[in-house]
């Protein structure tokens, strides 16, 4: 377990808690409902071990019950993570990208999928920079980063779907990052086209289910 300091301004003041890193980390995320500040003690320096005064939390949160005070505070406020935590991240992120490219590119010249190998050193040979974001916004940008180093083409495959107006709402965000063309008609629902690396489609299917509760209308378009 590591143990970490969880902070927020709040009313001008500063307010930190002791927790653990991975439970913060999925109580923000919204992984789990439970979190617990260490001690069960709110402080306003964490390093000076300088406990906030019970009048300054019931001005910033309203309350003094400190398991309140402690959601609020890694929900809303900022998890000080560590140098190997963030490595370690930086490293699943790099190992997913390669998977991602392994899985959905080919080498248009042969026709053939690259090796991880091949991925991993156009990576390092283009300086390509990993962001702390969702991998599928970057791969696009990352793909034009390493054509300059090796010939790469993303086999991908189009779709139509129609989506009810019921679900637009939430089905446009999972559409929307690979759309070609949309279509909103009079009734309110919305037709799309979208091109979807091949890796990518069980994923792609499993959100778009998910948010139209399996009502969306697909047609697979032939080239």
């Amino acid at each position: 377990m590591t143990k970490t300091t969880a902070r927020i301004k709040q009313k001008g003041k500063p307010f930190e808690i002791i927790v653990d890193l991975d439970e913060a980390l999925k109580f923000k995320k919204g992984e789990s409902n439970w979190i617990e500040a260490e001690g069960g003690r709110i402080f306003i320096d964490v390093k000076k071990g300088n406990a906030a005064p019970a009048k300054d939390l019931e001005d910033a949160f309203g309350t003094t019950d400190v398991s309140t005070i402690a959601a609020k505070i890694v929900k809303s406020g900022e998890i000080l993570t560590t140098q190997e935590y963030r490595e370690d991240e930086k490293e699943k992120k790099y190992k997913q990208v390669v998977d991602i490219l392994v899985k959905n590119t080919i080498d248009p010249k042969t026709g053939n999928p690259h090796t991880p190998e091949r991925i991993k050193s156009a990576l390092e040979e283009a300086h390509v920079n990993i962001k702390n974001t969702p991998i599928e916004s970057q791969i696009k940008d990352i793909i034009e980063e390493i054509s300059k180093i090796i010939p790469i083409k993303v086999e991908t495959k189009r779709i139509k779907i129609k989506v009810p107006a019921i679900h637009t709402g939430k089905a446009y965000g999972v559409v929307s990052q690979y759309k070609e063309e949309e279509n909103w008609l009079n009734d309110g629902s919305l037709e799309v086209v979208v091109s979807i690396p091949a890796g990518l489609i069980m994923e792609f299917y499993d959100k778009l289910n998910s948010a139209t509760h399996g009502s969306a209308f697909t047609e697979e378009l032939k080239e």
